[in-house]
């Protein structure tokens, strides 16, 4: 069997090990492929593994071999799902896997705004704190996050898991989704100091501290952060987005940063990754952007990992898991 890894860098820049695939059959990786070079490298391929590279419905008829197709991630929109399903091919994608790891960044977010420790910690070094007249000083806002509210767009795992952590630190939690099901659940099994309030997209707007979003990108909600929607929030909120780009008009939130009509935007995520040179995110004021990396801790990479193994073999066994398709 001929596997083909085709940009295997994000998940595996050489901490990991692509052995584990050898037991299925021959492997041949590339840490990347341009489009131009993915049909001739998964012209003979029967299964194929891939993160972010296309595979369009002209691409898929051309390669009569492929029988699966495993994504090493969740969101799967780089592959034409129906036209897989029409010729036959199996498409898995690795569900949950960084829960633990989006939320721990959900907060690292959040406390860089909160408590400014590496403006502080910058300050220090420079010498700041040797010739300060006192034996303490702060050059940014310090804010408590007990008690502030945040609201969360979005409840799957990983805005569960976010409430959670928001319930520790003893903040008030707000929920807008289209899942009321998932709120009862999970109220079902909290503690009271636990429980999650389901609001209006409008309410959440008004009422929360805080805003992070947490929901998939869908036609219906692109965009759903805009001109509009941050003129009915609650005065200067944070607004965190680690769950997909396009849910943020990038134009809208700058003009919005430099109006101070929000205190601050964090993001692991943007509209077009790598990063454009004309992004309009790029050097907004209070504006803090890591390049997609809540997912990459090594440990949810070996999470991620274990379960693409477990897809293929149940696969090859015929009891397929995780199938989109």
């Amino acid at each position: 069997m001929n596997i083909v890894i085709l940009d295997g860098h994000a998940l595996n820049p050489g901490d990991l090990s692509y052995d584990v695939f050898k037991e299925f059959g021959n492997v041949t990786y590339y840490p990347r492929t341009s489009p131009d070079l993915t049909f001739e490298r998964i012209k003979d391929a029967e299964v194929v593994l891939l993160n972010k590279v296309v595979l369009s419905r002209e691409l898929l008829e051309q390669c009569k071999k492929l029988k699966y197709i495993g994504v090493f991630a969740t969101g799967y929109n780089v592959v034409d799902i129906e036209a897989a399903r029409e010729l036959g091919i199996v498409v898995t994608n690795i569900p949950s896997y960084s829960t633990m790891a989006v939320a721990q960044e959900t907060f690292a977010l959040i406390m860089e705004f909160y408590n400014g420790v590496k403006e502080h910690s910058d300050s220090v070094m420079k010498g700041d704190w040797i010739i300060a007249p006192d034996f303490c000083y702060w050059n940014h806002p310090l804010n408590e996050i007990y008690n502030k509210t945040i609201g969360l767009l979005g409840f799957g795992s990983i805005g569960q898991r976010v409430a959670r952590i928001a319930s520790g630190f003893g903040m008030n939690v707000i929920v807008h989704t289209r899942s009321s099901f998932k709120i009862d659940e999970y109220n079902k099994n909290a503690r009271d100091d636990e429980k999650v309030k389901e609001v209006s997209f409008d309410e959440l707007l008004s009422e929360s501290d805080i805003i992070s979003l947490h929901c998939p990108l869908t036609k219906e909600n692109t965009k759903i952060i805009n001109a509009d929607t941050i003129s009915k929030m609650k005065k200067n909120p944070l607004l965190i987005n680690t769950a997909r780009g396009g849910l943020i008009d990038e134009d809208a939130v700058r003009s919005a940063l430099v109006k101070n009509e929000i205190s601050g935007f964090a993001a692991d995520v943007l509209t077009v990754e790598p990063m454009s040179k004309d992004c309009p995110l790029l050097n907004a004021p209070h504006c803090v952007i890591t390049p997609h990396v809540a997912w990459a801790a090594k440990e949810t990479r070996i999470r991620l990992l274990d379960i693409a193994v477990e897809n293929l073999r149940a696969f090859l066994n015929g009891k397929t898991i995780n199938k989109v398709n």
